[in-house]
């Protein structure tokens, strides 16, 4: 009986710990919950209503940008995200890495990232800068800490 009441309380409690896939950066996939491809309706259902929706038109055509506390979402030229952004230290690869990361460990424990720095500033990334490609990008400030981290789809 004790022990079939210990299984039971482990039941409850495991249920009451939130779930860390929305809080996580998946690479080459999305962030929160939030992956590329995922139409407006979707991310709405996930997430609910933006806290701001900005459209407007750039040089690649009209978009959609939801904003929440701590994501940001592109609708580029569609209904389908093609890019989800974090300056949250909230969101984490598996192995930990994100906003707040050192340069050291982005390059430790992120398989396959190739960093590009110019003056100290920069990204690591995984992927291809080529249209039509997804990348993974973890934006760096002159300290070497993650500052940004992006997956997206490249447009030109």
């Amino acid at each position: 009986m004790i022990r079939r009441l210990f299984v039971l309380v482990a039941l409850v409690a495991l249920l009451a710990v939130p779930e860390s896939a929305g809080a996580a950066i998946v690479i080459q996939k999305g962030i929160g919950g939030i992956t590329i491809s995922m139409t407006k309706a979707k991310v709405r259902s996930v997430l609910g209503a933006p806290t701001r929706v900005k459209n407007g038109k750039n040089e690649f055509g009209k978009y959609t940008t939801f904003v929440y506390p701590t994501l940001t979402i592109i609708f580029q030229g569609a209904d389908a995200v093609t890019s989800v952004e974090t300056t949250s230290r909230k969101e984490r690869t598996a192995a930990g890495i994100g906003v707040g990361s050192t340069l050291a460990q982005v390059k430790a424990k992120v398989p396959g990232v190739k960093c590009e720095l110019s003056g100290g500033i920069g990204d690591c990334h995984v992927g291809q800068f080529k249209p039509g490609k997804r990348v993974t990008d973890f934006i760096v400030d002159a300290k070497h800490v993650v500052k940004r981290v992006v997956v997206g789809i490249v447009i030109d």
